[in-house]
């Protein structure tokens, strides 16, 4: 009979190299995050978000792989599932790349980031969200949920893709840099113009504030309308005011005193004798005027 000591020697043993591999845990194993534990057993070598992987990669001049996405998403469980537990390609991930794993639950600010990238990129987004970066943090390729290899039904593997990739980085990383430098500043530029709209915007918000408040001193609260003397209807002062009742970025008291001037005065012209109706609707006609006081 075997001693104890000698069962559990031959037991080891005989545990195939998978087998061991599969009781195994990376770096994603003290994770608070549900998504990132999800990922705490796979054979790819996950290193959260941090100042680690960095160096990693760039110590090793390696390229940085980003996958991003949260627990209850289905294509990052089958991304899970297909790729990211199969052997082969963690192993060729483990070997070539430094591999972050980030949920954009915990962290929204990177993943918008990214997701931006990707947009601009390819003109769509998703999850999960897959992004390769130069050793220096610059991205320069980038997409959604891959097939594990190609599939004429499905698009480009991702083996072959991460393989591509990789040799694209071997045989020309002066390229890759060019790219993805060429990339942060058009997307820098774009974001200098986003912002300069937004600027623009708010300006425009701003006059738009003070035009209701114009308004506001010039509306005649008895008899409804601008100004005290005889009325007639302004379609574009409507208009404006209607406008900016609907627009949410202006203030909720500016757009709750732009429908109230431009109602009240609609309201007032059709109690008007002088406003036009048929047999269908009441109308307005354009001439017809409000009674001055």
């Amino acid at each position: 009979m075997l001693r104890p000591n000698a069962t559990l020697l031959l037991f080891t043993l005989c545990i195939s190299p998978f087998t061991l591999h599969s009781f195994a845990a990376n770096r994603l194993v003290d994770s608070q995050s549900p998504y990132l534990l999800q990922h705490a057993d796979n054979p790819v070598d996950w290193y959260p978000w941090g100042p680690e992987a960095f160096e990693k990669a760039e110590a090793e001049n390696k390229l940085v792989f980003i996958s991003i996405g949260y627990s209850t998403c289905h294509w990052c469980h089958v991304m899970n599932r297909e790729s990211f537990s199969d052997e082969e390609i963690a192993a060729y991930l483990n070997e070539h790349y430094v591999c972050i794993k980030i949920d954009r639950e915990e962290r929204p600010d990177i993943d918008n980031v990214y997701m931006t990238f990707v947009q601009n990129l390819t003109g769509n987004g998703g999850w999960p969200l897959n992004v390769w970066l130069s050793p220096d943090k610059k991205p320069f390729f980038g997409g959604t949920y891959f097939p594990p290899r190609d599939d004429p039904s499905r698009g480009r593997g991702f083996l072959p893709l991460i393989q591509e990739i990789n040799d694209f980085w071997i045989q020309d990383p002066t390229g890759v840099l060019a790219r993805s430098q060429s990339i942060v500043d058009t997307l820098n530029q774009h974001s200098a113009q986003t912002l300069a709209a937004n600027s623009e915007n708010a300006a425009s918000l701003e006059r738009l504030s003070e035009s209701i408040t114009a308004f506001l001193f010039i509306f005649d609260e008895q008899n409804k309308g601008f100004g005290n003397d005889q009325k007639f209807p302004s379609p574009n002062t409507l208009s404006l005011l209607l406008r900016a009742a609907a627009t949410p970025e202006l203030h909720q008291e500016d757009r709750s005193l732009a429908k109230r001037l431009a109602l009240e005065t609609l309201d007032a012209m059709l109690a008007e004798a002088s406003a036009i109706t048929s047999a269908a609707a009441p109308s307005l006609h354009r001439r017809c005027r409000m009674a001055a006081p």
